[in-house]
């Protein structure tokens, strides 16, 4: 039993209205308004004002903690060198040609490795490396003095 569906016209009545938009409506729509852009600015710039002495404080410290490092790295090279010349390198240079070290460590606030300061000692002290950085760390203290 086959069932036939009737076509027919289709009334004025029964179709569906569509509603005119006004066109304020659809212009705000399209973007977003001058207020709504200023209110999400000010935000980010709110976030980045919190953010941003927090990653500079920190970006600071890792430097320092590099530093203290490659201090300990040089000055354990030089109490090998010591320990097994009887006396201290002429200069740092010697503890690379030597094979002490591969290379000498980049100080981390002046970016370069010929900025250390190889401090001769006498029988009383022996010989001391220090940075040859300008400036005061974050505790206050001299760089020139670690």
């Amino acid at each position: 039993m086959a069932r036939s569906i009737a076509i027919g016209k289709v009334g004025k009545a029964s179709r569906p209205r569509i509603r005119a938009v006004p066109k304020m409506r659809q212009r705000r729509q399209r973007g977003f308004t001058l207020i709504e852009l200023l209110v999400v600015l000010a935000i980010i710039a709110l976030l980045l004002s919190i953010a941003a002495p927090k990653y500079f404080r920190q970006y600071d410290k890792a430097r320092e903690t590099v530093m203290r490092h490659n201090l300990t790295v040089l000055r354990h090279a030089l109490d090998d060198y010591r320990d097994d010349r009887g006396e201290a390198p002429a200069s740092l240079d010697s503890l690379v040609s030597d094979r002490y070290l591969k290379a000498l460590p980049l100080d981390p606030i002046t970016g370069r490795t010929d900025t250390w300061r190889l401090v001769p000692g006498d029988d009383d002290q022996p010989a001391e490396v220090h940075s040859g950085a300008t400036g005061q760390a974050l505790d206050g203290s001299d760089y020139a003095t670690w």
